[in-house]
């Protein structure tokens, strides 16, 4: 009979009845197992399907299965397991703790080279290596000047109308004297209290006033008072530097600082229902304010050479005055003696050209004319008369009437000064020795 299903080929060794390599190995025989050995070299047919003798009628296909010696083992195929899912978790989280543990490392070490190093890399120090002390300051400097005189300013207090009076002042003496303005302490109605540089505060007694000259002197007590060292305000020139210090609208012990703008600037100033007080004064661009009436105004040695006493401001109202670079000081030669004369006799000694001016007098060319002079007289002595036009006195030249009696003051009794005058249109020169008022 005819077996479609195992029908196979013959080789050549088996044709000459040489046993194969399947005979010789034991191999079966027609029965055996169907591609026992399939592979390149097996002489089985291993599809049956194209086997031209196959037997229509036959299985569509012929299922030869290899031995477990003929197969190679395969790796299983990789596939989503819990083991796998709790192996990446695994490593995500080593992975994090790794990157936690750099960064606070990293974190630690920057903040360490800061702390330490002052930045990532040491650069250069800052600054000089020993900076001078503050109390090191040179004496000549503006620091060392103003070291030296605070301790001889003060700050003056008076009750008045109702409420308080605040100016400046300064110690003139080691037993307690001290010059301020007298519109500072005009009209006290009660006990005038004074405060040094370092907050300690004395009551003080008014000794005396020249309300027209502006200046009085107060009588104090307290430990150490130190005087101020006075300068020569006749040598000030335009241009020198100097130093106002006060109280301005309250504010203790400030420093400001200017030059000397004019000299001999005439002065008439005065409050309504006052006085009018007359000085030639010291102008100069340091800040004044309220509260600096009285305070010294000093050199660039810190010596004092005029007593701040008057601005002018802008402003229509005097309350609402305030800097605006024009300021004027008593100077400290008129204001000294004056207030050696309050000391010693309880009053001052104005100076006076023994003459009356007419006070509607205007002229283009300027001039002071004048109206009477006194028979006997500094003026009648030096053969002034009544309508001269005096243009200049001790070098100055005058503007309105009030120029006279303010640059006549800036002298003491009995000095010589130059008088330039015209007399029916010639210009002339006199002597005159100027004189005490005698009241």
């Amino acid at each position: 009979m005819s077996d479609w299903g195992t029908r196979r080929r013959m080789t050549a060794a088996e044709a000459s009845g040489v046993p194969g390599p399947a005979a010789a190995a034991g191999g079966a025989g027609p029965g055996a197992p169907t591609g026992s050995h399939a592979g390149a070299d097996s002489p089985w047919w291993s599809d049956a399907l194209s086997d031209p003798w196959r037997d229509p009628a036959a299985p569509a296909a012929v299922v030869v299965t290899p031995t477990a010696s003929d197969v190679p083992a395969l790796d299983p195929a990789p596939g989503p397991s819990a083991r796998g899912v709790r192996s990446g978790l695994g490593l995500v989280v080593l992975v994090s703790v790794i990157t936690a543990l750099l960064a606070g490392a990293l974190g630690g070490t920057l903040g360490f080279v800061f702390a330490s190093r002052g930045g990532l890399g040491r650069g250069p120090d800052l600054g000089a290596a020993n900076p001078a002390p503050l109390t090191q300051r040179p004496p000549e400097s503006l620091a060392g000047v103003v070291k030296k005189v605070l301790p001889s300013v003060i700050t003056v207090k008076s009750p008045a109308g109702g409420g308080t009076s605040l100016g400046s002042g300064f110690i003139v003496s080691s037993d307690g004297y001290a010059i301020t303005n007298d519109h500072v302490v005009a009209g006290a109605s009660g006990a005038t209290m004074v405060t040094f540089s370092d907050g300690t505060t004395v009551p003080a007694k008014v000794v005396g006033s020249d309300p027209e000259s502006d200046v009085a002197v107060l009588k104090l007590d307290g430990p150490k008072l130190t005087p101020i060292q006075f300068g020569d305000s006749d040598s000030t020139q335009v241009g020198d530097p100097v130093l106002a210090i006060g109280s301005p609208l309250a504010l203790a012990n400030t420093v400001t600082y200017g030059i000397v703008s004019a000299v001999d600037r005439p002065i008439a100033a005065g409050e309504a229902g006052g006085p009018t007080r007359y000085y030639a004064a010291i102008q100069t661009d340091a800040a004044v304010n309220h509260g600096n009436s009285g305070g010294p105004l000093v050199d660039a040695a810190g010596r004092v050479i005029g007593i701040n006493a008057v601005i002018k401001s802008l402003a229509a109202d005097q309350d609402q005055a305030g800097n605006v670079g024009l300021a004027f000081a008593i100077p400290i030669n008129q204001a000294k003696r004056l207030a050696q004369d309050i000391v010693d006799t309880g009053k001052a000694r104005r100076t006076v050209i023994g003459a009356e001016i007419e006070a509607a007098y205007r002229s283009p060319s300027g001039g002071v004319r004048l109206q009477a002079v006194s028979a006997g007289g500094p003026a009648a002595n030096g053969g002034l008369r009544a309508g001269d036009v005096l243009t200049r006195v001790g070098g100055a030249p005058l503007e309105e009437p009030g120029d006279l009696i303010a640059l006549v003051r800036k002298y003491a009794p009995g000095t010589n000064v130059s008088v330039e005058y015209t007399r029916d249109g010639a210009r002339r020169n006199a002597q005159v020795v100027l004189a005490a008022d005698g009241k």
